[in-house]
């Protein structure tokens, strides 16, 4: 699943040609996705402008002239693809690919289609003045690139859990955007093993890993995100973070920490593989 780099590098992909142009109309294949599509949802967004796109944890929001906001979530397998512009192919209906759920049609000429083979991402329209209270969006916790998490926000929360802060990294109410990828990731930078209980988590280290996770994340941003299954940018290109990945995925590899001879370690921690390495996290 998509976590916060790679919805980031699909915000700013939409946002150069979406952001500020006007829809003329919403060709919509299937009636629901992981649930059902606002009935709607095409009338709704046609003759419309999208007139700003942001995130919130793994959500985009695209915010529309009429008030509303287009909640998106890419689940396991959406994709944004563009076409009909310079560099990119024409969109012609009759060929559309069967995965294609939803075509936007801009007034500029330019088609955006979302693409969903397993059809667990979720799109709905809710009012603006709906938006601090719509059900995915009020319970997600601190944006780990935002102002607001800092090392009193993290120490407040690892205080109050006994779990491994692993699990706490992965809780959504918590941070939001982080997943098993780059969880394990900013464990391994910050040195925190990820079975090490949440409240035990010195205050140095809860320190290096605000540092750890910012640094991740925008490191991750930088290289267009991970291509795992189906993941790709709007314009159809793989990210390439897993090739600077340190320990996940890396089982059996020797640890990239200059001088450490240990071999990286695979557990299962709620159901998910947690990768570490056993001598650089304690």
């Amino acid at each position: 699943m998509p976590e916060l780099p790679e919805v980031e590098t699909v915000r700013e992909g939409l946002k150069l040609y979406l952001e500020g142009q006007t829809i003329a109309k919403v060709d919509i294949f299937t009636s629901k996705l992981r649930w059902m599509l606002p009935t709607h949802l095409a009338q709704s967004l046609s003759e419309q402008t999208i007139t700003a796109i942001s995130r919130r944890g793994k959500y985009l929001l695209l915010e529309v002239s009429n008030g509303n906001y287009l909640i998106i979530h890419l689940g396991m397998s959406g994709s944004f693809a563009i076409h009909s512009t310079h560099g990119f192919p024409h969109y012609i209906s009759e060929k559309r690919h069967q995965h294609d759920h939803v075509v936007f049609h801009l007034l500029n000429g330019t088609v955006i289609t979302y693409n969903d083979p397993r059809k667990f991402g979720m799109m709905d329209l809710v009012a603006g003045h709906n938006l601090r209270t719509y059900p995915r969006l009020k319970l997600l916790g601190m944006e780990p690139l935002g102002n607001g998490f800092d090392e009193v926000y993290l120490t407040k929360q690892l205080k109050k859990r006994t779990s491994p802060v692993k699990n706490v990294l992965l809780d959504q109410k918590v941070i939001a955007g982080i997943g098993n990828i780059y969880a394990s990731e900013s464990l391994w930078r910050a040195g925190i093993s990820p079975m090490q209980k949440a409240n035990r988590v010195t205050h140095k280290k809860v320190g290096n890993l605000v540092i750890a996770i910012r640094e991740v994340l925008n490191d991750a941003i930088k290289s267009g995100g991970s291509t795992l299954r189906n993941y790709r940018s709007i314009a159809g290109n793989l990210g390439y973070f897993q090739h600077q990945f340190s320990v996940y995925d890396q089982e059996g590899k020797p640890c990239k920490t200059p001088n450490c001879t240990s071999l990286i370690k695979r557990i299962v921690q709620t159901g998910r593989s947690t990768f570490y390495c056993p001598s650089c996290q304690k």
